[in-house]
């Protein structure tokens, strides 16, 4: 598998739908730009995993955030994409991580909200609780109460060939009326076969030959998946404009620089004297035009 990428396929007489995604690269930025605890690298690929799936089945054009909130060592979760599958991603905790454990062992009591952004149209949030025992149960009783879709959803994480993977699947009863439990049953018994070492190291088309040889599949044209941040220089020497002067020049006169850290890709922004000086004396030019 040479790129990050995600499959949307169906199955011919049978109104089920399912996706596959794969992840290596995107996976690896997100849980490289902080010293995570193995336990919330694990939390952060499965939530990675769940939030493109959960992209894939929403018919839009604009971001969506998943994010998990709770009162236990792990305070914050959260996985923020668009339509383009452009993922970007951070966690937060506090004091030891349990080593092993489900996601209240790590969250604690806490919710699971979803919020979605278009481009056009109104957003939207969802506020669900996290009542399963794992992120795959929360979210298909997000489906089951909020969508009245029978969902299921498997979600991956692990070592292939020495680097971090990132992988699922999702089946889900198509809203068109026609689905029957027992074709989703079936499929979901064969989807429930699948392996870690077949999910990280074989291409789609050979995982769901393996899975479904004995249906008849559609398989559609894969969509990228990629890490993507946002954050620039530009839009951190905004934010310190944004701040009163004085405040600024203080800071420099301590620490000799004033610094923007992005708790997504972990890259810093450093600007000395000189930087802020320039920074202000344009900001007051473009003011200056603006009024006249």
């Amino acid at each position: 598998m040479t790129k990050d990428s995600l499959y949307r396929y169906l199955f011919d007489g049978v109104s089920v739908r399912g996706e596959l995604v794969q992840l290596g690269e995107t996976y690896q930025q997100i849980i490289s730009s902080k010293e995570y605890p193995a336990p919330v690298q694990t939390l952060l690929g499965e939530l990675l995993v769940a939030t493109s799936l959960l992209t894939a089945t929403l018919k839009f054009e604009g971001s969506i955030t998943v994010q998990l909130q709770g009162d236990g060592p792990v305070k914050l979760a959260v996985i923020n994409g668009d339509h383009n599958q452009k993922l970007r991603g951070v966690a937060r905790w506090d004091g030891d991580v349990p080593a092993e454990g489900n996601i209240h062992d790590l969250m604690g009591k806490g919710h699971m909200v979803i919020t979605i952004t278009p481009t056009k149209g109104e957003r939207y949030q969802g506020v669900v609780g996290l009542e399963g025992d794992s992120l795959a149960a929360c979210l298909e009783g997000y489906f089951e109460n909020s969508e009245q879709l029978k969902t299921r959803i498997w979600l991956r994480t692990g070592e292939h060939e020495g680097q971090a993977k990132a992988a699922g699947m999702l089946l889900q009863i198509l809203p068109d009326g026609q689905g029957h439990e027992g074709d989703f049953d079936h499929l979901e018994q064969l989807t429930e076969t699948v392996k870690n070492e077949e999910l990280f190291g074989l291409e789609a088309q050979d995982v769901l030959y393996r899975l479904y040889h004995q249906e008849t599949v559609k398989l559609f044209d894969p969509q990228d998946v990629v890490f993507q941040c946002g954050c620039s220089r530009e839009r951190s020497a905004s934010a310190i404009c944004s701040i009163e002067r004085a405040e600024v020049d203080r800071i420099v006169a301590e620490e000799g620089k004033v610094s923007l850290h992005c708790d997504y890709c972990g890259t810093s922004y450093d600007f000395d004297s000189i930087d802020v000086a320039a920074l202000f004396e344009k900001a007051a030019t473009d003011n200056s035009n603006q009024v006249h």
